[in-house]
């Protein structure tokens, strides 16, 4: 009466592999960085020689500046006479 009724043809349950629905990042070393005094060197002389060119041409600027206006007030009061 209470007898469970089994299939006459019963199918193997479906093969698939199990996945784990969030794996665990994978934790990649770091990469070593080493910083060398020549590197530090490297870095300063190369700031140094950047701002050193700025300031260069700042000032060479200015003075291009200064003598155009120098010389068109010349050539305004040459005009006038």
């Amino acid at each position: 009466m209470f007898l469970p009724k089994y299939p006459d043809s019963p199918t193997p349950p479906p093969v698939h592999a199990h996945t784990v629905a969030n794996p665990a990042p994978v934790q990649r070393p770091a990469p070593q960085i080493s910083v060398t005094t020549g590197a530090v060197a490297a870095v300063l002389v190369g700031g140094v020689v950047l701002t050193a060119l700025l300031a260069a041409v700042a000032v060479t600027a200015i003075s291009v500046a200064v003598c155009a206006v120098v010389i068109r007030s010349m050539l305004r009061d040459q005009r006038r006479r």
